[in-house]
């Protein structure tokens, strides 16, 4: 995080979920179809500090005790809802509440990370968010790319072949983008946060426009 924090790395990654008619599983009837967007905008916080470890252990990852920068690449992940922009958390993979995590602002925003002093327990997965950029932080001892499943696991929010939380197809239609280019969304569990790469994740209608990069600067 260059803004906040030192030491912090930077995905590129944006995710755009294309949904059309989009609606929860649950919902069963043509007026709740018909619904508007707003009424129906998934909210997926980050979970909480105690439920951190669990979650990067499921993930199949290691949690350390400070950010390591042997490999450290940034990609950016965008979720949109019906054409509406999802805010992707700050804080996925850190326990925020551990008292060698520091704590700051990004415009205006918390944000998290910059472990100077390691954490006398480990507190991070090489995996994170920083802040609500989107910006998904690869900063591992090892040179692998992390997974865009795994960071959906962390994030504690389902992503299968078939949906995105309560959100499925046939039923919806899901999309997911590259760096512009739509791709199949059965396989989006699969995608490599590789350096600088833009996933956009479209659920329902899509936005006016599908991103093709971003801005990596932002944290």
């Amino acid at each position: 995080m260059r803004k906040a924090f030192t030491g912090c790395a930077v995905i590129g990654f944006v995710v755009v979920a294309l949904i059309s008619g989009v609606t929860p599983a649950a919902a069963t009837s043509g007026d709740r179809l018909a619904a508007s967007a707003s009424s129906r905008a998934p909210r997926w916080p980050a979970p909480s500090p105690d439920r951190v470890l669990e979650l990067v252990s499921a993930a199949g990852l290691v949690p350390e005790t400070a950010e390591s920068l042997e490999y450290h690449v940034h990609a950016h992940l965008d979720v949109f809802v019906n054409g509406r922009h999802q805010t992707v958390p700050a804080g996925v993979g850190i326990v925020t509440t551990d008292p060698a995590v520091h704590t700051g602002t990004i415009d205006g925003q918390p944000a998290y990370g910059g472990i100077s002093v390691p954490c006398a327990q480990p507190c991070i997965s090489p995996l994170h968010t920083h802040a609500v950029t989107g910006i998904l932080h690869t900063e591992s001892a090892t040179r692998v790319d992390n997974t865009l499943g795994q960071f959906f696991t962390e994030w504690d929010v389902p992503l299968t072949a078939q949906c995105v939380a309560t959100y499925c197809t046939p039923q919806t239609r899901i999309a997911i983008f590259v760096n512009g280019r739509r791709q199949r969304f059965a396989d989006a569990a699969r995608i490599a946060l590789s350096d600088h790469k833009e996933i956009a994740l479209v659920i329902g209608r899509r936005p006016s426009h599908i991103p093709r990069t971003a801005d990596f600067s932002q944290d």
